[in-house]
């Protein structure tokens, strides 16, 4: 028996998708090819691998972000983007709050939101090992660096 796909009908027009060829399409960027210019927050490295810079893409950033062990970013926030994410290995930490005192410790295989406009700081807890995260925001890799809190006002910081 067939599948009836009446029932998903199309709404909305995704017409400015079309390739040169008149299809739209999906659009694969291959492995080796990503944008690797995305914004930074001193030192994480972002690598774009769904965003306008590359794709079709105008309402979507989606990439992969890489922490070296003991790394810690400046304290930021993304703008008016929402933004995921999902540990693929390591252990993550994301201060906040209204002078960073408080915090969120995550590991592999766990996800998490970030609202809009929420200063925080992105940390790698391991003094050994490398954190590794997949990050989307919408609607697109928007960073703003703010100024920077001291190693020691980042409560367990020190101690972990």
């Amino acid at each position: 028996m067939e599948p009836d796909f009446s029932k998903y009908r199309l709404e909305g027009d995704n017409s400015m998708y079309r390739l040169p060829s008149g299809l739209v399409a999906p659009v694969v960027t291959r492995g080796g090819s990503e944008d690797v210019n995305a914004a930074d927050s001193g030192g994480a490295v972002r690598v774009s691998g769904v965003s306008i810079q590359h794709t079709p893409a105008t309402r979507l950033w989606f990439g992969k972000v890489s922490n070296e062990p003991g790394y810690r970013s400046v304290s930021h926030h993304h703008g008016e983007a929402e933004t995921g994410g999902y540990v693929l290995s390591g252990r993550a930490r994301i201060y906040f709050g209204d002078r960073f005192e408080d915090y969120v410790d995550m590991e592999e295989g766990d996800w998490v939101f970030v609202p809009p406009f929420m200063p925080h700081v992105e940390c790698n807890l391991s003094r050994t090992d490398p954190l590794v995260w997949m990050t989307t925001r919408t609607p697109e890799n928007i960073v703003v660096n703010l100024p920077d809190v001291a190693d020691a006002d980042l409560r367990d910081w020190l101690d972990r």
